[in-house]
């Protein structure tokens, strides 16, 4: 089976005077069709910057500077020109971001700015269109479709604010969505609800969908692979019940028993000491290693690559 994207060797840097902050340093993963993807790791790993190069986003002082991401098998979207783009972004490959009324025009109604949507891809008419919004607004279990047509964002719940951002993500039938954080800012209940979703509408649409977390515990809901990243490289990458069962990476290892958990006997959440390093200082060797409990002399020296040390199992570390 053909991926659906791949991306080889991906460098994306930001120019901060002298300074280079290499935000995403040489990252290649792919997604399949009708999978769910995780890009785990913690707040400054890469994760949000990994998913603006995916649709050539990244603004200045950023600049993406080496690789490829194939879509579709043969189209390099770093390649095309700004009307090329255009014709795939919200097409193609739709995203949603955690924080959905910074996204959403305040002073157009929820209606108004999924009929543009429709309007900016497809040659329809305004009745045609009008019909499919309130279809996908009840898709994404909005009740009262007509009110929320015509209301404006600030009249929505956080919760229903997001699933209005996920149906203008979705009214084109997007082969990818990308969901950054989705379900940061809503309450426990909410997020669940949210996650459900996401995970009906995937095989409703049969789409692919990469998730953008740092919520292990969201990732063993939804998620069929996970790719965990830290100071802008892959560090591990495995099937969700692999990473779960047998993490191998340290610091997956970390990020898994810092979950909080109802299991009898669990003790204290451990913390992962220190913070993730500055993108214009990282550490020689290892970039884990001055927060790794495992790490030796040779981490600190010798960098790592990135292998397969079991079946579709990768990892980042010399002693694995």
């Amino acid at each position: 089976m053909k991926n659906l994207l791949d991306i080889k060797n991906l460098k994306t840097y930001f120019y901060l005077g002298k300074q280079v902050l290499k935000a995403i340093d040489d990252v290649s993963f792919s997604i399949r069709p009708k999978e769910i993807v995780a890009l785990v790791g913690e707040s400054g790993c890469g994760k949000s910057t990994a998913a603006l190069s995916i649709l050539n986003l990244v603004s200045p002082p950023g600049k993406i500077v080496e690789g490829k991401i194939n879509f579709n098998d043969d189209i390099d979207l770093l390649k095309l020109e700004a009307k090329q783009l255009r014709k795939i972004r919200g097409n193609n490959i739709s995203m949603i971001f955690q924080e959905p009324l910074s996204c959403l025009n305040p002073t157009f109604t929820i209606g108004n700015q999924i009929t543009e949507a429709i309007f900016t891809h497809k040659s329809t008419s305004k009745a045609q269109a009008y019909k499919d919004t309130i279809d996908m607004l009840k898709t994404v279990c909005l009740q009262d479709q007509q009110k929320i047509f015509n209301a404006y964002p600030h009249q929505l719940s956080g919760g229903m604010q997001q699933r209005a951002m996920i149906a203008m993500a979705l009214i084109t039938k997007p082969q990818l969505l990308i969901a950054d954080e989705p379900t940061t800012a809503l309450d426990v209940t909410i997020q669940s609800q949210i996650l459900n979703l996401l995970k009906t509408l995937q095989k409703k649409f049969n789409m692919s969908i990469l998730l953008i977390t740092h919520d292990l515990s969201i990732v063993a809901q939804v998620a069929q692979r996970v790719i965990v990243m830290y100071g802008g490289e892959i560090v591990e990458e495995a099937g969700v019940k692999q990473i779960f069962a047998s993490p191998l990476h340290p610091y997956t290892k970390a990020l898994l028993k810092s979950v909080p958990s109802f299991k009898k006997g669990k003790g204290k959440l451990e913390v992962i000491p220190g913070s993730v390093p500055n993108p214009a200082e990282f550490p020689t060797g290892c970039r884990f290693h001055p927060r790794c409990k495992e790490a030796d002399k040779i981490c600190k020296k010798v960098k790592p690559g990135l292998f397969e040390v079991k079946k579709q199992h990768l990892v980042r570390c010399l002693k694995r």
